[in-house]
């Protein structure tokens, strides 16, 4: 009733009407699509049809959600509770159309649904719906994926192949893996890419470049255009498979020293641009809290051991896993620890920028210490100088003013402070923000975002992850030094005046959570000396 009380009268902008009008009767190709298509059809055409289909629902789907924006929010004042109330139910129908829209057109719709909902820039509404996408994956017809193996493979897979499991032990949006065994008796993942994807890519990338463009046009102040070229180039890198065993290599090498870490060795006779043939390696998935109480591991033990791993790739390494989600990481019951992280799908990867590595370093050592000096000469040289004051509260939940203790989160003052500020902050400056950051920021932002997320599922305390992040932000702005060259005296020097950096840096943080303990029993001391000199004047 709202809603049909809110549109009368109301009429759109000459440009408005003409996309809309657009886009809805685009959306009307789908039933017509629906009665031309047929299995019969040339492969060709039926990809043809195919591509209509999911465009005419995505189409439609944007249309519907672009009138809902626009009816539901006419006539109110931006600065209203009404409009915020407003605002969050649109937010949460658009998504659920969004996901609806996902699970009709799968593959790369699942894909970029999976990758807005990891993004902690987006509104609640749509990461929160959108998440549920994660765990949606339609595995292909095993005929279809035989026909693969053998375009990749050869004609004879029983050559090569003692048993293929017909069945995946897992299935995503662009691939599915399925155990064998090789003939000398070694076990192995196949990975196989789905038949026809790149054509299917270029028609949902030119569909979703379009909708993001006529949104933008009807909305100035949204400018998150730069989602889809992003996600376009992410989709890319995992669908060469070459790469991705050339990633997993290297990651292998830089982790060799540590027993902790497993990548699985890659059968470089058996890898192609669309068949990636692996070790076999047998694991539960990261999260699986009751798995790791099973086997008697501590699950703030693999919260740690997993956030000094990505830390060393971010701080030290610059080469970084760019799809840390719970799937791609498994807990093995072996190693030194009583377990090992597996390694997965090494296709998406980001080779910082040299300076950005270091600057980033920089930013925690601030962000630790709550430096506003510092963090904002770095947010100028990230080049959003005037969002400087919000880098404590998403990095480390804390606002740039704050007295309480690391990993302690804000005090109530403070949060009423901090959301009477956010008030003031418009939609175009959350996209100018996310506009202005570089793009390894952006990447960096993501990939915190999924390691929190599985940090929180495994009960680990924040202040484990500050922690971790500010030792390797220490060790990533020391000289690097090849141990293979340099002298063991100056290497032993460099990993003890490293070390020294660190011990000063956490005296200094054990220094300003004890002041901080001492005001708080001053404070008590001093409650409680009212309290008893009141008594005594009633008495």
């Amino acid at each position: 009733m709202r809603m049909t009380s809110s549109i009368k009268g109301f009429k759109f902008p000459a440009k408005a009407k003409a996309t809309l009008y657009l886009l809805t009767t685009t959306g009307l190709t789908i039933s017509a699509a629906n009665q031309l298509y047929s299995p019969s059809f040339p492969d060709n055409i039926t990809a043809v049809i195919h591509g209509v289909l999911r465009s005419s629902r995505a189409f439609a789907t944007i249309a519907l959600s672009v009138a809902d924006y626009k009816y539901s929010l006419w006539r109110l004042p931006v600065d209203s509770d009404d409009y915020q109330h407003q605002l969050s139910e649109v937010h949460f129908r658009s998504a659920k159309r969004i996901m609806k829209l996902c699970e009709a057109n799968k593959g790369f719709y699942v894909k970029a649904g999976q990758f807005v909902a990891t993004m902690r820039q987006v509104p609640n509404e749509y990461s929160s719906t959108l998440s549920s996408l994660q765990d949606q994956a339609v595995p292909c017809h095993f005929k279809a994926i035989k026909e693969v193996l053998i375009g990749n493979l050869g004609d004879d897979l029983s050559k090569i192949f003692i048993s293929f499991d017909e069945k995946p032990i897992a299935a995503a949006s662009i691939a599915q893996v399925h155990h064998a065994v090789l003939k000398n008796h070694e076990e192995v993942a196949v990975k196989v890419q789905y038949p026809g994807l790149e054509r299917q890519m270029t028609i949902d990338r030119s569909t979703m470049s379009f909708l993001s463009k006529s949104v933008e046009w009807l909305f100035p102040e949204y400018r998150f255009a730069w989602l889809v070229p992003e996600f376009a180039n992410t989709i890319s890198l995992e669908l060469d498979f070459i790469q991705e065993a050339r990633n997993a290599e290297r990651t292998s090498k830089n982790f060799e020293n540590n027993d902790v870490v497993m990548v699985p060795r890659v059968f470089w006779g058996l890898t192609t641009n669309k068949v990636l043939t692996m070790q076999f390696c047998s694991g539960h998935k990261v999260d699986n809290v009751d798995f790791l109480k099973e086997i008697g591991v501590n699950p703030t033990e693999v919260a740690k051991s997993l956030i000094e791993v990505f830390a060393e790739m971010i701080f030290i390494n610059g080469f970084v896993h760019g799809d840390p989600h719970p799937g791609n990481i498994l807990v093995c019951p072996k190693g030194p620890k009583g377990f090992s992280l597996v390694l997965l799908d090494h296709g998406v990867y980001k080779q910082l920028d040299e300076g950005f590595r270091q600057d980033y370093c920089q930013l925690w050592k601030a962000l630790i210490l709550l430096d506003s000096q510092k963090i904002q000469q770095l947010a100028e040289r990230f080049g959003v100088g005037k969002y400087s004051r919000y880098f404590p509260v998403i990095f480390t939940g804390r606002t740039i003013d704050s007295k309480s203790i690391l990993g302690r989160g804000m005090s109530a003052n403070e949060k009423r402070s901090l959301k009477q500020e956010l008030k003031s902050l418009k939609l175009e400056d959350i996209s100018s923000f996310m506009e202005s950051l570089p793009p390894d920021f952006l990447t960096i932002l993501r990939i915190d975002g999924l390691l929190r997320s599985v940090l929180t599922k495994l009960g680990a305390p924040q202040r484990v992850r500050l922690l971790v992040y500010v030792k390797h932000a220490v060790y990533g702005l020391s000289p690097k030094l090849k141990v293979d060259s340099d002298s063991a005296i100056r290497v032993l020097f460099h990993k003890f005046m490293t070390s020294g950096s660190y011990l000063q840096l956490r005296i200094v943080l054990g220094a300003l959570e004890l002041l901080h303990c001492l005001e708080k029993v001053k404070q008590f001391f001093k409650a409680f000396c009212r309290k008893i000199s009141g008594t005594t004047m009633i008495i």
